[in-house]
C-alpha cells in the first residue's frame, strides 16, 4: 500500500501528534454546547473531538485543547465504570464508546449517567486520572445529518476523519437505510453532508442487502481512489467508493473478505508490523460456538486482501476465514488476534499500541470492564 494510503488509513497516529494543523473548523460557536444523546466519538487532529449525537441526528466537532504533550496509559485500570461514575458523581454509567486521543494519550468516552440516561463525555488521563472535561469555552461546530423526505436517522453506528472531511456512516428509517456521510472541511454548522444509500452484498447470506448498517469503518485510498472498507453484522467487509457519493445516490460495495457469520463488529483500524500490513476487526460473537474464552475476539486481515477488482463476482468470490485456522500457514492471513480477547472496545493510540475496554469476567453478564494499554503481534 502506498504511504499516502497508509497516512489516509492511519489518519489518527502520532504524526498528528507533532503537527499543526490549526482549527478545521469555520465559524465556529463558543459556549451552549449540548447534547441531546451521545454514541460513537473519535477524534481528528490537534485533539478535535468528533460526537456523535443520534438523538438530534448531528454530529459535533469539538476543539478540546487536549494536544498533548503525549502520556501513555501507565498501569491497567479495574472497573472503569466506578471510575467514571465517580467522576460525575452518578450511580452508575453505561459506557458507549472509547477514544484515544493520539495527540495525548488520553482516552475519553461517551457515557449514559445512571439514573437518567443522561449523556457525558469523559477522559482518562495517562496517570489513570478520570475527569470531567469543561468543554463549555471550547469552539465547535454542530453538523446535522440529513435524510430523505419523511425519513429518520436512527443511529449513528461510525465516525471518523477521512483526511480532508469527517465521514460518517448510518442507519435511516428508509428501504435503502445503510447511510455513508461526507462532511467535507471546513467543518461548519448546518447541513452540508454529502449523503448516499449502500448496498452490500453478504457473502453468507448469499444475497444483497441494504438495511444492516456499516458496524465499523476506516477510511482507505488505493491507487488514488477514496474508499470506506466497513465492516458488517455477518460478517462482510467491504469497500465503497468515496467518489459516488452524491446526495441520494445509491452505491454498490464491494465485499473483499467474509469472517464468518454469527458476528458483529465494534471497531477496525490499521496498523503495521515487521514489513507487513493488517487490518483489525474486535467483533462480539452471537452464536454459541466461541472463538476462544470469550464472546469478544478479533481478527485481522492481510491489507492485500483489499486490493482486489471491483466487480460483483468479486463479492461471490470473497476471501473465506478459514474457522478451523485460528493462525498459522492454513490461516492465508487472516488471523485471530489473541491479544484482543475479551475486548469490548479497542482504539488505536500508534500503529501497534492500542487502548482496550475488557471485560473482566465473561461469565457475568454484568460484570465491571478494565482498561489497559496492549501491544499487539
Amino acid at each position: 500500500m502506498k504511504a499516502l494510503s497508509l497516512f489516509f488509513a492511519v489518519a489518527l497516529t502520532v504524526g498528528f501528534a507533532n503537527a499543526d494543523f490549526g482549527s478545521h473548523l469555520k465559524d465556529a460557536q463558543t459556549g451552549g454546547l449540548e447534547l441531546k444523546s451521545v454514541g460513537k466519538i473519535s477524534f481528528g487532529p490537534g485533539g478535535l473531538l468528533l460526537i456523535s449525537d443520534p438523538g438530534s441526528a448531528s454530529v459535533m466537532a469539538v476543539e478540546t485543547g487536549d494536544t498533548g504533550p503525549l502520556v501513555k496509559l501507565a498501569k491497567r485500570i479495574d472497573n472503569i465504570e466506578g471510575a467514571l461514575a465517580e467522576a460525575c458523581e452518578a450511580e452508575n454509567v453505561l459506557i458507549v464508546d472509547m477514544a484515544v486521543n493520539p495527540a495525548s494519550g488520553t482516552t475519553w468516552f461517551s457515557v449514559n449517567q445512571r439514573p437518567g440516561n443522561k449523556p457525558a463525555i469523559l477522559a482518562l488521563s495517562g496517570d489513570g486520572k478520570v475527569s470531567v472535561p469543561d468543554l463549555s469555552g471550547r469552539s465547535y461546530v454542530r453538523m446535522n445529518l440529513p435524510s430523505a423526505e419523511n425519513a429518520k436517522l436512527r443511529n449513528v453506528t461510525d465516525l471518523a476523519w477521512g483526511g480532508d472531511s469527517v465521514i460518517v456512516a448510518g442507519q435511516s428509517s428508509e428501504e435503502f437505510a445503510n447511510k455513508i456521510f461526507q462532511i467535507p472541511t471546513p467543518l461548519e454548522h448546518g447541513e452540508n453532508a454529502r449523503f448516499a444509500s449502500a448496498e452490500t452484498y453478504h457473502v453468507a447470506h448469499r444475497r444483497w442487502e441494504t438495511k444492516a448498517p456499516i458496524q465499523s469503518f476506516i477510511p482507505w485510498e488505493e491507487d488514488g481512489e477514496h474508499f470506506v472498507v466497513g465492516a458488517f453484522a455477518c460478517t462482510p467487509i467491504a469497500k465503497f467508493p468515496l467518489e459516488k457519493i452524491e446526495t441520494g445516490s445509491k452505491i454498490k460495495g464491494t465485499s473483499v473478505v467474509e469472517l464468518g457469520s454469527g458476528n458483529r463488529p465494534r471497531d477496525m483500524f490499521i496498523y503495521e508490523k515487521d514489513g507487513e500490513e493488517w487490518l483489525v476487526t474486535n467483533t462480539q460473537r452471537f452464536k454459541k460456538n466461541l472463538f476462544g474464552p470469550s464472546k469478544f475476539w478479533a481478527a485481522r486481515v492481510k491489507l492485500e486482501y483489499l486490493e482486489v477488482n471491483d466487480d460483483e463476482d468479486t463479492n461471490e468470490n470473497a476471501a473465506r476465514r478459514n474457522v478451523n485456522a485460528p493462525s498459522g500457514p492454513d490461516a492465508k492471513g487472516m488471523e485471530v488476534v489473541e491479544e484482543l480477547f475479551g475486548a469490548v472496545l479497542v482504539s488505536q493510540l500508534e500503529n501497534a499500541e492500542v487502548v482496550v475496554m475488557r471485560e473482566t469476567d465473561p461469565e457475568k453478564a454484568d460484570a465491571m470492564h478494565a482498561v489497559e494499554l496492549v501491544t499487539l503481534p
